[in-house]
């Protein structure tokens, strides 16, 4: 169930502003514009927005009053139904064409710097992630993409129905496979195991003789 926004804003903006006070670089994740502005204004560097803007009119322009770079993901539903608006004659075709409309909204807006998600999990079925994840080239036309697949549940479906917690290998076979190709960026749970076997793709692309 969505909280209203008093609640979003009281578990979020101190948060924010503890940890920028200490060095912390952080995000917000918000549907709302007027969490987003205070998100920055407490010291937020980007702006994730699972909704891409439809959640809320007022997000695009508001974001770009910030100035700060934004996430559009791929969304045709609040969580409550989402799966029923997982219909598609081309998944891919589709998902890139919607996320093309929103770059559109977007540079209208003026805002300056936008990467793209595809929204894996969010209105799609297992075979619809998949394919997505096959189409990572496609997605990139369209501009950096950040991946978000971490321990989500088509994941537990392939591992014959793991829970969340046993999904980080797969996760991180995603993450390197994802990186090999460019993406952006990741979004995962296990920090650490990611960024350990990103540390071992980096290493093995250092040529022969290299000190690094």
């Amino acid at each position: 169930m969505r909280v209203g926004e008093s609640v979003e804003a009281a578990r979020v903006v101190p948060v924010i502003e503890a940890l920028t006070a200490v060095g912390v670089r952080c995000s917000v994740d918000t549907m709302r514009s007027e969490i987003a502005v205070a998100a920055v204004r407490a010291g937020a560097v980007l702006v994730n927005d699972v909704s891409g803007g439809l959640a809320d009119p007022q997000m695009l322009d508001a974001v770009a009053a910030t100035g700060m770079p934004y996430v559009v993901m791929h969304w045709r539903g609040h969580s409550n139904d989402m799966q029923s608006r997982a219909v598609y004659d081309d998944v891919v075709g589709e998902v890139c064409g919607e996320l093309a409309d929103r770059l559109a909204a977007c540079a209208a807006a003026g805002i300056a710097s936008v990467v793209v998600d595809p929204g894996i999990g969010f209105a799609k079925t297992a075979d619809h992630n998949w394919a997505l994840l096959r189409a990572l080239p496609r997605l990139q036309a369209l501009g950096p993409v950040l991946l978000g697949s971490s321990r989500k549940a088509f994941l537990g479906t392939l591992l014959d129905g793991r829970p969340p917690q046993g999904r980080d290998a797969a996760t991180t076979a995603l993450s390197l496979l994802a990186a090999e190709q460019g993406v952006w960026g990741v979004r995962v749970h296990d920090v650490v195991g990611t960024c350990d076997a990103l540390r071992v793709l980096a290493r093995l692309r250092v040529p022969d003789g290299d000190p690094r």
